[in-house]
């Protein structure tokens, strides 16, 4: 069998075996209802690091946010995210909440991915949808 005809072999058996996609965390045509999403169950806390900071005040700083001025002078940018987690596969998918500062919601949602990777509970998790919230603080 060629190289092609088995990496099309291997594609096709992955999407068999794949479990059915949960729904998204709220109805067609209706928000997420933030405040209903558990939180992620984190083995251990993450840590926000003053890069991390650095980085989302930079982006609020350039004017890339659509912020009022007093959430720049008091130097706080909060973020939700919601995350979907299975027991087989662990965090899955991740849709952040939207805040008018594309780059800074990216760059949580792929924070929440990243701090999830080997520190959730496990197989002893229940797949379904979950919440962070991460806030990025800096002096104002």
């Amino acid at each position: 069998m060629s190289f092609t005809l088995a990496l099309i072999a291997a594609a096709a058996a992955a999407q068999q075996s794949a479990p059915p996609p949960l729904p998204l965390p709220s109805a067609p045509g209706q928000v997420i209802a933030w405040d209903t999403l558990p939180p992620v169950p984190y083995r251990t806390p993450p840590v926000m690091l003053p890069d991390m900071m650095a980085f989302v005040a930079g982006e609020v700083g350039a004017g890339r946010c659509r912020f009022a001025n007093a959430t720049r002078a008091r130097g706080e940018v909060v973020v939700d995210v919601a995350m979907l987690v299975t027991p087989d596969m662990g965090p899955r998918l991740t849709i952040p909440r939207a805040i008018d500062c594309p780059t800074v919601e990216q760059y949580a949602a792929g924070l929440v991915l990243s701090f999830s990777r080997n520190n959730l509970p496990g197989r002893a998790i229940v797949p379904q949808w979950y919440r962070a919230t991460l806030r990025f603080r800096w002096p104002g």
